[in-house]
């Protein structure tokens, strides 16, 4: 794990706490505060502690550049098109005849690139001092000029303290806010910034592909040329998906294949284990139905033992996924979901350990579901929502929530009114 230190005003916390599931080899620290000039104490109380700092935007890191260390990689969530293009559709929509801007945080170069793809002509007057808190009254008054000078239609400011005092004076804004897209690929840049990053880079990655129903395409074939054929286009379809990790393809047995490559070619194929495609281009092609199975080692021998432990958790997780277990036997999966599950093969929580003798259910599967659950950011559930989430029957979630019961992993904390006529549902909450 990479702990990485998160530096901005509390607005800012939700947004990127929902970007940074997409990254489970991040363990996150929060620093937050409405108070911009909080962020470089937290700058000196994180350094000790994390390998890398993002900063929610650009004052927050400029007005910490003389404490962060030089060992420390340290990053800000840029205003990038996709926040501008948004702040411009807002403002359109209020401003039909919007032909002038004010601007403070983009510079020309940027609206000029978008009067190019848009086929637009905005004209631009920019506030050319330095962007700071302490200079606000002077970008306000500086924006205020504009407008009243019919040089500007509208304004766009980097600043949330002039968006609202614009705002009190009546003058056309919008305050450019960081998109999700931003803070992503900021993440990106900082997962590849990090010294522990780039020695993982190299590390050996094991892929093992399992075809789930090769008896029953056989069965359906009509003729053993055909079966042939079928298995050739098989394999063409891993071989050209292989190619694009640079990897080596071999096959294991009728079954199965098994592929090798780098780590962080592996990762920058499926953009931060969020895209792996080859399970629906052979569902589609050729009606194959595949788990996918990916172990990270520090050895060869680790790598592999480590993908078919994670093809183990793909098939027991329904099939037709790609899940990952890395050299610290953690689990990542499925792949191509929004946020995957992260959660450890080895358990050593002694409470939980206790807790799963009590409910006769198997450690490692207890956490699992604790990790489904928390996935979805509720502290509360029914057993409709259990089942659902776990792909049981309602009964059957039930009856393990009888047993939560007993074992003090659950407790009872309401009851769920329904519109339609029927019982109120019991509400659930998890105690670990």
């Amino acid at each position: 794990m990479i702990t990485i230190g998160v530096i901005g005003p509390t607005w800012t916390n939700e947004r990127i706490k929902r970007s940074l599931k997409m990254f489970p080899n991040f363990k996150p620290i929060y620093k937050t505060s409405n108070n911009i000039y909080d962020a470089p104490d937290f700058t000196e109380e994180l350094k000790e502690q994390c390998e890398v700092l993002l900063y929610s935007g650009y004052i927050p890191y400029s007005i910490s550049k003389g404490v962060i260390p030089t060992h420390i990689p340290a990053h800000f969530v840029p205003i990038k098109g996709a926040s501008l293009y948004r702040a411009l559709y807002k403002l359109q929509k209020e401003e039909k005849n919007m032909k002038k801007l004010s601007i403070d945080t983009l510079s020309p170069y940027e609206i000029n690139e978008i009067n190019d793809e848009l086929e637009e002509d905005y004209k631009l007057i920019k506030y050319e001092g330095k962007l700071s808190l302490a200079n606000t009254d002077e970008i306000v008054q500086f924006h205020e000029r504009a407008y009243q000078n019919e040089q500007a239609d509208c304004v766009l400011t980097g600043l949330k303290i002039v968006s609202d005092r614009l705002t009190e004076k009546g003058i056309p804004n919008e305050w450019l806010v960081p998109t999700e897209e931003d803070i992503i690929v900021t993440l990106e840049r900082a997962l590849l910034s990090t010294e522990e990053r780039k020695k993982l880079e190299s590390q050996i990655v094991f892929g093992i592909i399992h075809i789930e129903n090769l008896e029953q395409l056989k069965r359906q074939s009509i003729s053993e040329q055909h079966i042939q054929r079928l298995f050739i286009e098989i394999q063409k379809t891993i071989l050209d998906f292989v190619e694009q990790f640079e990897g080596y393809l071999t096959v294991l047995n009728g079954n199965e294949y098994l592929f090798v490559t780098t780590r962080g070619t592996f990762e920058r194929v499926t953009q931060g284990y969020k895209y792996f495609p080859l399970i629906n281009d052979l569902k589609r092609e050729q009606h194959v139905s595949i788990s996918v199975g990916v172990g990270f080692g520090t050895s060869a021998n680790q790598a592999g033992n480590h993908a078919r432990m994670a093809l183990t958790q793909a098939i027991d997780f329904s099939g037709e996924k790609c899940f990952i277990v890395r050299e610290d036997r953690s689990v990542i999966g499925p792949i191509d979901k929004e946020a995957p599950l992260t959660y450890p093969l080895n358990i050593t929580d002694k409470k939980l350990l206790k807790q799963a003798e009590k409910s006769s259910v198997s450690p490692h599967y207890l956490r699992k579901i604790v990790s489904i659950i928390n996935r979805q950011n509720k502290n509360t559930f029914t057993a409709q929502e259990l089942a659902s989430l776990l792909g049981i029957t309602t009964r059957s979630a039930h009856r393990i929530l009888l047993v939560w019961l007993d074992a003090k992993i659950v407790e009872i904390v309401g009851m769920e009114k329904l519109r339609s006529k029927g019982r109120p549902r019991q509400v659930y909450k998890l105690l670990i």
